[in-house]
């Protein structure tokens, strides 16, 4: 939980409410690290999974309207190497 609250930006206590009320609503399920018993990891249901799913093809959908058509294929590429430039860099750190 804590190295989700740090990949969403989150604090650990927001991770927690959010957790739990993604939990509350059947999308995901806590369960126990097998290697550390102190340890809990959020895994989605298959409703949480169906969630994602339909809201992962709304929101690229509105990426591609509000985003990828109004730049040119060449200005496509040029953010394309910059996002590639910045998330290289988020792996090093």
């Amino acid at each position: 939980m804590a190295e989700l609250a740090g990949l969403v930006l989150l604090s650990r206590s927001g991770v927690t409410r959010l957790v739990d009320r993604m939990e509350r609503d059947g999308l995901v399920v806590r369960e126990r690290v097998d290697e550390d018993g102190r340890g809990v990891v959020a895994r989605l249901t298959s409703t949480g999974f169906d969630t994602l799913r339909a809201a992962s093809s709304t929101h690229l959908a509105g990426v591609t309207r509000h985003f990828v058509s109004a730049l040119s294929e060449e200005e496509l590429r040029v953010v394309g190497e910059l996002c590639g430039r910045l998330a290289d860099q988020q792996v090093d750190q």
